[in-house]
């Protein structure tokens, strides 16, 4: 095998499969990078058995062949050429020649034959999106999944399809994060939940570009994404996601609009005074025009008054100020609509579209004082 590619274009398709080699694996195979240039086109495909990636590689084929190279030394190889151009041979002893300018690396490599290739996934139930589309939702949303496994659904995201929308939704416990989009066309209804780990891989390729399309085809197991030159496919989740249609009551007692800007920089400033572990609420108390945020703790004690917006019954609630700062972070309105019921039910904050709602349960009050 003989190729030749531009370091940008070798870097930048390495750069993109790396994101499903696994950290640490009993196949020994799967801790490779598989070039395959068996036909005039080059293809870099990892595998964890969870998550797989296959991305087509600008360059030139000038012999055919298939390689597996250990991904994190070739990568860290690639990374470290000058920007020039790359040559890479492989021997019948399955050494493989990187070469550019005066550097030269020899490296040994493996038969492609036992290397996992990717399921195949019928292209026949598809949604179609911008790239844009699809890395924002991900975005808004993925702040909210569990970090651990202790309940596997937890750690995923639901992909509903259901009359041209696609609702996708985050919960972890103590918060849940969902986001609701019209799609272009009429689709059959699916639901399914994707990993998160494979979603935040997959926001860190897309382009972001609202003209470059991603398709997304979902299988009985597998869901593939795929996009420029690239697919992604990743096993889901089993198991019936989280009934949370009860949680969401439209019922409320206070509504308030404020400048979210405000809110989230006040909210920022009052962590100053939180150690990182420590579980001091930030305290806030609804009046008339005003909201007053409040947080007392070893470190000492803030108080900040907002104006607001409000109609119903004044109250006074406690949360954790990251779950507050996370949601905000994410929502792009200058103004926002807080709902609350009491100070033990959960607040929610939403558009009038409902095109997205954060929903956060409050914290005991009197752990602040």
């Amino acid at each position: 095998m003989k190729l030749v590619f531009s370091k940008s274009n070798l870097l930048k398709s390495v750069s993109i499969v790396m994101k499903a080699v696994p950290s640490r694996t009993t196949m020994p195979i799967l801790e490779c990078i598989l070039i395959d240039a068996s036909t005039n086109t080059i293809k870099f495909t990892s595998n964890d058995m969870e998550l797989g990636i296959e991305t087509y590689a600008e360059g030139l084929v000038l012999e055919k062949g298939v390689i597996a190279l250990d991904a994190k030394i070739f990568s860290e190889i690639v990374r470290r050429l000058p920007d020039s151009e790359v040559t890479i041979e492989t021997d019948e002893n399955l050494v493989a020649t990187i070469t550019c300018e005066k550097a030269k690396f020899n490296i040994p490599g493996k038969s492609g034959e036992d290397f996992a290739y990717l399921p195949l996934i019928e292209k026949n139930d598809c949604i179609t999106m911008s790239q844009f589309t699809l890395k924002e939702v991900i975005r808004q949303t993925i702040f909210s999944i569990a970090p651990n496994e202790n309940n596997k659904l937890m750690t995923g995201e639901l992909f509903e399809v259901k009359n041209n929308f696609l609702k996708v939704v985050s919960l972890d416990g103590h918060r849940i994060a969902i986001r609701k989009l019209e799609l272009k066309e009429s689709y059959p209804d699916r639901k399914v939940v994707v990993p998160g780990k494979t979603l935040n891989e997959i926001s860190k390729i897309l382009s972001g570009e609202t003209e470059d399309q991603v398709q997304i085809f979902f299988s009985d197991n597998h869901i593939l994404f795929e996009f420029d030159d690239t697919k992604v496919v990743s096993r889901l989740i089993d198991g019936e996601y989280f009934r949370i249609e009860q949680m969401l009551s439209s019922d409320y007692e206070t509504k308030v609009k404020i400048n979210k800007k405000e809110f989230l920089d006040c909210i920022d400033r009052a962590t100053l005074l939180v150690k990182e572990g420590d579980k001091k609420p930030i305290i806030i108390h609804i009046g008339d025009d005003s909201m007053e945020l409040r947080i007392d703790s070893a470190m000492g004690s803030m108080r900040e008054d907002i104006d607001i917006e409000k109609s119903g019954k004044d109250i006074m609630i406690g949360f954790n100020p990251k779950f507050l700062i996370d949601a905000l972070r994410v929502i792009d309105d200058e103004e926002i609509t807080i709902y609350l019921v009491n100070p033990k039910a959960p607040c929610f904050i939403k558009d009038e579209e409902e095109s997205y709602i954060y929903l956060i349960l409050p914290v005991n009050i009197n752990a602040g004082r």
